[in-house]
């Protein structure tokens, strides 16, 4: 039987690397968010606002790619949206992520 050796991926700095080469990702994160919060919502999830993103990247993007987002990183823009705008602090129910300790 052979055995493959899985390497661990650093998602810290995948994220910081990722999102400052993508930053038309987190505009979209912000606004969505943004827009949410005014409309009335009360409970958010980061989820939802990067699979809406992957839809608007498919729907508006020449290409058929449209935006390519690691799931593993969604903790990381609800994290970066609440550093960014503390009064929204309980919007987006959060589990324990090493997202916790960057942002």
């Amino acid at each position: 039987m052979l055995t493959v050796e899985k390497k661990e991926v650093d998602f810290d700095t995948y994220f910081k690397s990722y999102d400052i080469a993508n930053p038309d990702i987190w505009a979209l994160f912000e606004d969505l968010t943004l827009m949410l919060i005014k409309s009335g919502r009360k409970q958010l999830s980061s989820e939802m606002i990067i699979n809406r993103i992957r839809w608007e990247g498919y729907v508006t993007s020449k290409n058929s790619d449209g935006y390519k987002v690691n799931n593993n990183i969604k903790p990381y823009y609800s994290r970066k949206f609440l550093k960014l705008y503390p009064e929204y602090e309980g919007v987006f129910k959060k589990r324990h992520s090493k997202a916790d300790a960057i942002i």
